[in-house]
């Protein structure tokens, strides 16, 4: 009988590829997945540091399964991830009944921690070398990435894909804990991504989302060649079967008039853009080492607007970082009314330990205070999306049909027509009446209404013309 394991993911993109691959590195040696912890023999949560309510989240479920724990002691808990990597020996003082921690660079080794446990070798701490521990290089090499393994099953649909092209960070903003938990920015070499390109195609994919912490950045140096983001896409975009590219998340700075060129001429290349801004504040930003003004990122955003006039860009707020005032916070709203971005994601700032912000920086803004410019900054984005929604009311938009939306899944499994969703190549969410086999296919959808974060549409109709088959 084969061990039965169940995985809990929080956080980005990069979480959910990673918890893919562990899937099925662990299925290659013999186990299957389950949908409840308690079914289980072994229970993984991936975790994220880069805020705290996300930490809060994982100790709270590792605390709902001491119980099952306690009552089967043979059941492995084990901890992956970037919290694993920061916390280490802490996450066994705080939860002792974890048998096993493990870092995002050692996640390749988990099959074989499982084994060590089984054989009763306590518990099990993988983790790769600290930004201190040794030379760039060394560092580099303590954080690996899995080769391109994958499994259709533990993705949302089998026509969408995340496919990692760089990993680490070399940014080092003061609020960020990446850098010290994904290590030094790497790019992964062409070949492997290419290769791994077309074996998702023969999966079926259809689209595939390049992943990378600031992805327009990449670089790989092959002796005296480098290959640059530009030169990937072009290359990527002679994959058959892949049909569109994405990529997240990218940084202002590194937004080249090549880069956007190559976007704009390749049509498989999706025109969105998510480049987070922070603050639209210059000193909020220079507390937190961007490493670019709001007149840096206004040339990149006005640079995008020329060459790729139909780009939809969405970005990344935080509120209430160290010393902002309420005229930083405004500069903030400013921002978004005259970019009018797709969509934000807003957070509050909270004190990530490690940091130079936590070392260095007072968080001297009250929660209250907080929780208020969240909500207004929020308010005005949604206001901006609607408008820009409701303008495409009457056009006609191209999706790639995802499957049932959650509306869907949640009424009659045996209805004939259900509510579809699918995306649009600026990333637009839109639903519609239809089929489950319309999953995976192309479809133009009629606009006909417009939410905050939803288009709603019908299929368009093809108007069939009889043909006289003795005159043709």
């Amino acid at each position: 009988m084969s061990k039965r394991v169940y995985i809990h993911t929080v956080g980005c993109q990069m979480n959910v590829l990673d918890s893919e691959m562990v899937i099925a590195d662990l299925k290659r040696h013999g186990y299957s997945v389950v949908d409840s912890p308690l079914d289980a023999d072994c229970v993984l949560y991936n975790t994220c540091s880069v805020r705290e309510h996300a930490e809060d989240k994982i100790y709270s479920a590792l605390g709902k399964i001491r119980v099952a724990k306690e009552n089967d002691p043979r059941k492995t808990i084990g901890v992956m991830g970037c919290m694993a990597q920061k916390d280490q020996e802490t996450i066994f003082k705080r939860a002792p009944y974890v048998d096993m921690v493990v870092g995002p660079g050692q996640l390749h080794t988990i099959p074989e921690l499982l084994q060590r446990i089984d054989r009763g070798e306590g518990r099990q701490l993988a983790v790769s070398l600290s930004r201190t521990e040794g030379s760039q290089a060394t560092i580099a090499r303590s954080h690996e990435t899995f080769d391109p393994l994958r499994d259709p099953t533990m993705r949302p649909t089998p026509f969408q894909a995340y496919l990692r092209i760089q990993i680490g960070c070399d940014k080092f903003c003061t609020y960020c804990v990446v850098p010290n938990t994904r290590g030094p920015e790497q790019g992964r070499p062409p070949a492997q991504i290419l290769s791994e390109a077309r074996i998702l195609a023969e999966q079926g994919c259809r689209e595939i989302t390049l992943l990378g912490q600031t992805v327009n950045s990449y670089r790989y140096r092959d002796g005296d060649h480098t290959t640059d983001m530009s030169a990937l896409l072009e290359e990527l975009h002679e994959v058959d079967g892949i049909d569109r590219i994405k990529f997240v998340t990218n940084y202002p700075k590194d937004m080249s008039e090549r880069l956007l060129t190559t976007v704009r001429d390749l049509p498989k290349c999706s025109p969105y853009l998510h480049v987070p801004a922070q603050s639209g504040s210059d000193a909020v930003l220079k507390r937190m080492k961007r490493g670019y003004t709001i007149a840096d990122y206004m040339e990149m955003f006005e640079r995008i607007e020329k060459i790729i006039p139909e780009a939809s860009v969405s970005s990344d707020f935080i509120v209430g970082f160290c010393g902002e005032t309420e005229e930083d916070f405004q500069k903030s709203v400013a921002l978004i009314e005259r970019c009018r971005f797709k969509n934000s994601f807003i957070f509050q700032y909270s004190v990530r330990p490690g940091t130079q912000a936590s070392k260095r920086l007072e968080d001297d803004i009250p929660h209250e205070v907080k929780v208020r410019r969240n909500n207004e900054l929020l308010a005005v984005q949604d206001a901006i999306a609607k408008e820009d929604n409701l303008k495409l009311v009457g056009s006609v938009v191209e999706v790639l049909v995802e499957g049932p939306s959650k509306k869907a899944l949640k009424s009659d499994p045996e209805a004939n027509v259900v509510q579809m969703v699918g995306r649009t190549p600026c990333d637009r969410i839109v639903v519609f009446d239809g089929n489950r086999r319309q999953a995976g296919q192309f479809l133009k959808i009629n606009i006909d209404d417009a939410l905050v974060h939803t288009l709603i549409g019908r299929v368009q109709t093809v108007d069939v013309v009889s043909i006289d088959l003795a005159r043709t």
